[in-house]
């Protein structure tokens, strides 16, 4: 039989700089904004119902200095902010729009709190517990960690997610998410299961005040709920998708043994991701004014104590897997992204960039961006 060439996927290879070609800092925004159809696998889900939104423009947000000078940054991608359902401003790149699915990176984390909140109503899942009362082959990275101290990022062992060296463990972690092959494309790709169950150096450290951001800590988190849930990942995501009303499509990337990518797979539009941001301004509302997230829990992960970001996101604190200073709530995302709503104005705003420097981060632009996001919210 004639033996016809193949190629390596281009796209989900690794190259010199231990980085799959589609987040190489030349691909880098092409991959953005179209990471829902590069990744290795994904899940779509569609929301039954679609919450209506009007613009109403406003101009202060609109001729907003932070903002404006954010908008001409060659880095920007498109922004929504929404308020109950008017849009008061929606801009996007002359290479984007406010409706083409974008990676949103870690913002995605925002699911798990979500879930997690309705699995602790239910009663069947502690935050006491530790984590191998619930998956009992785990490694020593986490059996002995409590399931709340993955929630506030407060864990320490030997997963580094450190996004300027690009042999950190969170690089060889997207194997497991779907996003890259193995550097030798005859290796096996590892499942969640095997690169979870193979961190290890966890360190008891109870004095935690400044948070320890580890994205496996989401990936164990996402085996526990698929373990104590009575519905699938998938299920709570289409629920999710219609307690929102998404007018696009909801992706997110899946492991090679089917668990959804919550720790940074996620895929929406600008004007999606507001309306994602107006559940928390609702205070665990759906579309319709149901009860849908667990409120007790949101309103207390706003007020108690948690480990704060570090400079320049100090003002925020890691809590239940999302940031808040008590009155903002939201997340960041690698590359350039930002979700903040207001719980006092009921603003949500959506923030989409692709930084295209090497190593895909910079603190001093997330910071800014967050300021600014803070600023145009209150307004």
């Amino acid at each position: 039989m004639k033996q016809h060439k193949t190629i390596s996927n281009p796209d989900l290879t690794v190259g010199k700089n231990n980085k799959q070609r589609w987040n190489q800092a030349k691909h880098r925004r092409h991959g953005f904004h179209n990471a829902h159809r590069l990744f290795r696998r994904a899940l779509m889900i569609r929301s039954r119902n679609v919450l209506v939104l009007a613009s109403q423009p406003n101009a202060s947000i609109q001729n907003h200095p932070g903002l404006k000078k954010l908008m001409r940054n060659s880095a920007f991608s498109a922004v929504c902010c929404i308020r109950g359902d008017k849009i008061l401003i929606e801009a996007a790149a002359g290479d984007f729009s406010t409706s083409q699915p974008h990676s949103i990176q870690s913002i995605s984390k925002l699911h798990i709190h979500l879930i997690i909140g309705q699995l602790i109503s239910q009663g069947v899942l502690s935050l006491k517990a530790k984590v191998k009362d619930y998956l009992p082959g785990i490694g020593s990275g986490y059996a002995e960690v409590p399931v709340q101290a993955l929630l506030d990022m407060k864990v320490n062992n030997n997963f580094s997610e450190d996004y300027f060296d690009p042999h950190s463990d969170c690089y060889t972690e997207e194997i497991a998410l779907g996003w890259r092959l193995p550097s030798n494309n005859m290796d096996k790709e590892s499942t969640l299961v095997d690169f979870t169950n193979s961190i290890t150096g966890f360190c008891n450290q109870e004095n935690i005040t400044v948070a320890q951001y580890k994205s496996a800590n989401t990936d164990v988190l996402t085996r526990i709920l698929a373990k104590c849930s009575p519905k699938s990942l998938a299920a709570h995501i289409e629920e999710i998708a219609d307690a929102i009303g998404y007018e696009g499509a909801f992706h997110i990337s899946l492991s090679p043994d089917g668990y959804p990518a919550f720790s940074g797979g996620g895929c929406l539009s600008a004007r999606d991701l507001a309306r994602f941001g107006l559940m928390f301004a609702r205070k665990g509302l759906d579309i319709h004014g149901a009860d849908f997230a667990n409120s007790a829990f949101l309103s207390k992960s706003l007020s108690r104590n948690a480990p704060k970001l570090s400079k320049p996101k100090e003002w925020l604190r890691y809590s239940n897997h999302l940031m808040t200073d008590g009155r903002f709530v939201g997340h960041a995302g690698y590359g350039g992204q930002f979700l903040l709503v207001d719980t006092i104005t009921k603003t949500s705003c959506s923030f989409l960039s692709v930084l295209e420097n090497e190593d895909g981060y910079d603190d001093m632009y997330m910071g800014e961006v967050a300021a600014t996001l803070r600023e145009i919210c209150a307004q």
